[in-house]
């Protein structure tokens, strides 16, 4: 499954649902390293944008994003609608990351 057979929206323009199988997700729990951490802390010291941090966050919405799309692949579903991210710190430095939504089967 692809990101053209995914939105946030609750229907796939252009489909038709034909069947919801039901809620999907990925989670992926990620820490900062020591050695990340100096690395971003330099940054900060110059302002802008801390691409360390920037770049962990990306991989751990895209890795939340490919187990969702694989757990709606597993139950049958050709793409996900209403596609959300939520994010919460478990213990400082970790966090989680959850990507879900509803996985359907679309008429192509």
């Amino acid at each position: 499954m692809n990101h053209d057979m995914t939105t946030t929206a609750f229907e796939l323009e252009g489909y038709s649902t034909v069947k919801s199988l039901g809620v999907v997700r990925g989670i992926i729990v990620r820490s900062r390293s020591v050695i990340g951490n100096i690395g971003a802390g330099l940054q900060a010291l110059f302002g802008g944008n801390i691409t360390l941090y920037t770049n962990l966050c990306e991989r751990a919405r895209e890795d939340a994003f490919l187990m969702m799309t694989q757990h709606a692949e597993q139950l049958g579903a050709n793409a996900v609608i209403g596609v959300r991210y939520d994010a919460a710190e478990i213990m400082q430095g970790i966090t989680e990351v959850l990507c879900y939504g509803t996985a359907v089967v679309v008429k192509i």
